[in-house]
């Protein structure tokens, strides 16, 4: 791991913090002066701040944890006990003066793939056009289109499948036998129903099929979405919060390639901005789901999920957010994002 990817320090923003943990596998920074250890910073502690609407532009001394667990030299047999009882990912250790010398990391696969295990079902959406995907979706269904070896539906099914997910929903319309074609033929260790669509219903109308057979929490996504964040932290966040669906929301930086002028009253100019940064969440199209959300929809009838969430957050049911990194969400539904993704995914 490159150094520069898991310090900070505290007059960088949250902001600035968040997208150097997105380059970070560890999710953790460590706040520093002139290598001394002053706190640490991780995914959580910015989620926290972010779920309760603090600014991504203040100082990240704002959000850190300034009684960080350490250890001296010469106590580094100690690291492993230390990370597992406190249930840490990385530990820093310092001379006498707390300047860092070493950070020893937490990176047992074992322990790792035990915290994973949510085996809650996945209902996948891959009944529409994918028109944006044009001429590709001509040919194929958006589901099958190619991500290196495998097509981005089984690129999904295997991702949620290292979660300990194995009952999978699939709900098709658009060139339905191709798809059904292609998964029959596989060996699989993991269980697919396909659900289909008779009449185009939109991206939350198709999942009132799967009435009463659905009776726990689910989830919810797209066809053409990766997650590469740990999903369980989402699960546990949903349940604690107690959230009838919570989506996945990724942060977001757009640069105006313009400098913005700012007009006030008279047509006088009130300020300037050259080329100014904007950062907000957007819907990555990944949902946890209660089953109620289910029984409360008309059968068989059009309706896209924004929709739904709109109608339960105006009976004031709770609909919550789990923010994520703007890298950790990966998205192939137009033709720019597919290459991206598969340049992330090493397919190229």
């Amino acid at each position: 791991m490159e150094t520069n990817t898991i310090y900070v320090e505290e007059n960088n923003t949250v902001l600035e913090a968040m997208q150097l943990l997105d380059k970070n596998s560890e999710k953790v920074l460590f706040v520093q002066n002139d290598g001394v250890l002053l706190a640490t910073v991780t995914d959580g502690d910015i989620r926290r701040w972010i779920l309760k609407n603090g600014d991504l532009q203040d100082k990240v001394k704002k959000v850190a944890n300034y009684k960080p667990k350490y250890l001296y030299e010469g106590q580094a047999d100690l690291a492993l006990s230390i990370m597992k009882e406190y249930g840490i990912d990385a530990i820093p250790i310092v001379d006498a003066e707390h300047v860092i010398k070493e950070i020893i990391f937490l990176n047992s696969p074992e322990q790792k793939q035990a915290e994973f295990d949510i085996d809650i079902p996945v209902v996948m959406m891959a009944g529409g056009l994918g028109a944006r995907l044009s001429p590709y979706t001509n040919i194929l269904p958006k589901p099958l289109i190619p991500i290196g070896d495998y097509p981005i539906a089984e690129h999904i099914i295997k991702r949620f499948c290292t979660y300990g997910c194995r009952q999978f929903y699939m709900i098709v319309n658009y060139k339905r036998n191709m798809i059904k074609a292609y998964f029959d033929e596989l060996k699989k260790d993991y269980s697919l129903e396909f659900v289909v669509e008779e009449k185009p219903l939109g991206t939350g109308g198709g999942i009132s099929l799967l009435k009463g057979q659905i009776h726990g929490t689910f989830i919810l996504t797209n066809c053409d979405i990766l997650i590469d964040d740990d999903l369980t932290k989402a699960y546990e966040h949903h349940h604690k919060s107690g959230n009838l669906i919570t989506m996945i929301c990724s942060l977001k930086n757009f640069a105006i390639p313009y400098g913005v002028v700012h007009i006030g009253e008279c047509g006088m100019i009130e300020s300037m901005q050259e080329k100014p940064q904007m950062s907000f969440f957007t819907n990555t199209g990944c949902y946890f789901v209660e089953p109620e959300v289910l029984e409360e929809l008309a059968y068989n009838e059009p309706i896209d999920f924004p929709a739904i969430i709109e109608k339960f957050m105006k009976e004031g049911r709770r609909v919550g957010v789990y923010p994520i990194g703007e890298e950790a969400w990966l998205d192939m539904g137009q033709l720019d994002e597919l290459e991206k993704m598969k340049k992330r995914l090493g397919c190229q």
